[in-house]
């Protein structure tokens, strides 16, 4: 795993990458959470009816998946990164330093981060205008509500508790 670049993945980038990889490995990000805070205009809503999308965003800590390449593909991968997550220029890509749980080790990693000074940063949202937003978000990949579940539902299955995450789930089903 020497020598690898890294990137960290918090959302759908865990299950569908898109690109092919070295290593994936459980690891934690201090100091950002993973949280629906990015009103989607494209993808899981519009202009009009905006859904929500995670986002990394400052303070507490994420469990998610480092990602290793080789270093000759970092240009490569980081380009279709970009094109995939910087559409509308709510995220910024930084260095972090993320810990490798299994080999319990830090590495500097690529991220992506919500940028608070943009439009599309929802931030904090009242219970009710964030399910609001959910129930009524469609966009081109589909609707928010079933972009929410799905991504609960696979982060079960890597063993990751995001109890906000729940609590939505649990609201939507009422």
């Amino acid at each position: 795993m020497d020598g690898l670049v890294w990137i960290f993945a918090y959302g759908s980038l865990m299950w569908r990458p898109g690109f092919a990889y070295r290593a994936f490995e459980p690891a934690l990000l201090k100091g950002w959470h993973r949280a629906l805070c990015v009103y989607s205009y494209i993808y899981r809503g519009s202009p009009a009816h905006p859904g929500l999308v995670l986002g990394l965003d400052r303070g507490g800590r994420c469990h998610g998946r480092a990602i290793g390449i080789a270093p000759e593909r970092e240009r490569e991968v980081l380009a279709y990164l970009d094109q995939r997550e910087l559409v509308t220029d709510v995220y910024r890509r930084l260095r972090l330093p993320v810990r490798l749980c299994r080999a319990g080790r830090m590495v500097e990693a690529w991220c992506y981060v919500v940028r608070r000074d943009h439009e599309q940063y929802a931030g904090v949202l009242p219970r009710d205008e964030l399910l609001r937003l959910v129930r009524r978000g469609a966009g081109r990949a589909g609707s928010c509500r079933d972009y929410v579940l799905n991504t609960l539902a696979h982060l079960r299955e890597m063993g990751i508790r995001e109890p906000h995450l729940e609590a939505v789930a649990v609201a939507l089903e009422e």
